[in-house]
């Protein structure tokens, strides 16, 4: 499983440990990914998605993940959000 956040895309990054001798080492800056499992009102079920902290707080603001994902754009999203999203616009559509 990819170390990468399902909304926002947020990875891996690298960079220096720099010791108090000045000795450079490689590292791995890891994301802040947790399992979170939102509602969606429109498919009426919980999905479970890897997000990232900052996105799950991104969520949360914009009221929930019918209402983000909605207001997202689908160019910004991957491929497991994007279909969710096409099934949630479906959903919404048939609805009204």
């Amino acid at each position: 499983m990819a170390r990468r956040c399902a909304v926002t895309g947020k990875g891996v990054q690298s960079g220096n440990n720099v010791s108090h001798a000045n000795n450079k080492t490689r590292r791995r800056y890891l994301p802040n990914l947790q399992v979170a499992s939102l509602a969606s009102e429109a498919l009426g079920r919980v999905v479970r998605l890897r997000l990232s902290t900052n996105a799950i707080r991104s969520i949360e603001h914009a009221g929930g993940l019918d209402a983000f994902l909605g207001k997202a754009r689908s160019s910004e999203l991957t491929g497991d959000v994007l279909r969710l999203k096409k099934q949630i616009d479906k959903a919404t559509a048939k609805a009204a």
